[in-house]
């Protein structure tokens, strides 16, 4: 079995949440049949809630199709790295894989900041690979957050 990426899938999700107004972070949640089974993009503005980040609402969605709390053996997708937040969530879901974009040295969780899965306290950690769509999931950050600055004169 070949792998078959599907970081196109989360930065779409993320162009769209860009295009809502929110921080364009994408993710996407595989089946171990290869099938997408949740695609979300932030929702933290529209839904005030700042717990709605992509991993978040992709997670949900999953764990409601799955009829279970945990995705033993999915695998997420997710254009920028995992905050503590998100990261604690995904090993309680117990997912299998993490494929991540752009890396967050400001607020991830993973390979910076709290490197959740680190910790001997972390129940489950997944395998992990960075740098999957990088350079374009990077891109539409800094896209978003310089056209939100002022202008320098």
């Amino acid at each position: 079995m070949s792998f078959k990426s599907h970081m196109h899938v989360a930065l779409a999700e993320a162009r769209a949440a860009g295009a809502r107004g929110e921080v364009p972070v994408g993710a996407v949640i595989v089946a171990p049949d290869g099938q997408v089974v949740a695609a979300a993009g932030n929702r933290t503005r529209e839904l005030s809630d700042p717990t709605a980040h992509a991993e978040i609402l992709a997670l949900r969605a999953a764990c409601a199709a799955a009829g279970s709390e945990r995705l033993v053996d999915h695998d997420l997708y997710v254009t920028l790295e995992p905050c503590a937040m998100c990261a604690a969530a995904l090993a309680a879901t117990r997912i299998r894989r993490i494929y991540y974009g752009a890396s967050d040295p400001k607020s991830g969780g993973v390979a910076h900041g709290a490197r959740v899965f680190s910790h001997p306290q972390a129940h489950h950690v997944p395998e992990i690979y960075d740098g999957i769509a990088g350079d374009e999931s990077a891109e539409l950050l800094r896209d978003f957050f310089a056209a939100r600055r002022p202008a320098a004169d």
